[in-house]
């Protein structure tokens, strides 16, 4: 299906030296523009994935999850090299990623402001003046986050008599046996 866009919409990715929003950095960014196409035309895509040298060591936690180490970036640009570029390229853009509201978003955002306040890039990018979506939010609404649904995913079975409390009590017991 054709995403229906006003805007273009750029779906992001962060791969980070670690889960502190305020004090880790940038190794990798993969941003996909999704333009909207002519009517009856598709929508045009564009890629851009680039390495970060992000200044602090990766801390051996991250690199477990995404196997990009010190010496990997230790010859690509610092992001503040990167800031200037990127912010004008994602002008006019709503914002979509999966977690991207409680990490990516926030993350990019201490980038563009170290790179400003640190280095002294001229670079402005006001995440409040887009449309921000995160598909995880989306997903949790489709996909139900319940006892009732847990039980149906582990256990293969409905569960009767919802919210007794020997009823869910039993049910979570079984989850966890299940899981």
């Amino acid at each position: 299906m054709k995403l229906n866009l006003k805007n273009p919409l750029l779906f992001f990715d962060i791969e980070s030296t670690g889960l502190d929003i305020a004090r880790d950095r940038i190794v990798e960014i993969s941003i996909v523009k999704v333009s909207p196409g002519a009517p009856g035309e598709p929508n045009k895509v564009e890629v851009k994935t680039r390495r970060i040298n992000p200044l602090i060591p990766i801390s051996p936690e991250a690199q477990a999850v995404h196997g990009i180490s010190d010496e990997d970036v230790r010859d690509e640009p610092p992001f503040h090299k990167y800031a200037k570029s990127l912010a004008t390229w994602m002008k006019g853009c709503d914002i979509a990623g999966f977690n991207s509201l409680r990490f990516d978003i926030p993350l990019l955002n201490e980038e563009f402001l170290r790179a400003k306040e640190e280095f002294g890039v001229d670079v402005e990018f006001d995440f409040h003046k887009r449309k921000l979506v995160d598909v995880q939010n989306i997903y949790h609404k489709k996909e139900r986050r319940t006892l009732e649904a847990a039980y149906r995913f582990y256990c293969n079975k409905e569960l009767k008599d919802a919210h007794s409390a020997e009823a869910d009590t039993m049910a979570t017991y079984e989850v966890l046996e299940a899981q």
